[in-house]
């Protein structure tokens, strides 16, 4: 496959992804296993890269916003005005979604945006490189 042109389907060879998967679930927002959950999202990310594709989390646009409204914790009023709603418009904005990983609403909800706007959804990288 070339980048830059489209497949049988009219897709782009070349795309902006976003790359969805667990964050905080399932680790009772231990910093450990989060950071573990990201790296696997930033890995994925870097093959999609590597692959010659656009990649994003959400994670990647929020959290620094997120730092600097003053949000003290996982979860408070700052944290929440800017978390999901960032991943919603990535996934309207995105060309497609790779969900990744175990269970998690958010990306779920990713997954759910991204087909409600006639995007691909890739359950493996398998699927895109």
């Amino acid at each position: 496959m070339q980048r830059g042109t489209a497949d049988g389907y009219g897709w782009p060879m070349s795309m902006m992804i976003l790359v969805a998967g667990p964050y905080r679930s399932g680790t009772n927002d231990d910093p450990a296993l989060i950071a573990a959950n990201m790296r696997a999202m930033n890995e994925a990310a870097l093959t999609l890269m590597r692959a010659g594709h656009l990649a994003v989390t959400g994670e990647a646009v929020a959290l620094p916003l997120v730092a600097i409204t003053g949000s003290e914790r996982i979860g408070d009023a700052a944290w929440d005005e800017l978390m999901h709603p960032i991943g919603r418009m990535l996934a309207e904005r995105c060309g497609a979604v790779l969900r990744m990983g175990g269970s998690s609403r958010g990306a779920d909800e990713m997954v759910k945006i991204a087909r409600a706007h006639g995007k691909r959804v890739f359950t493996s990288l398998a699927e895109v490189v």
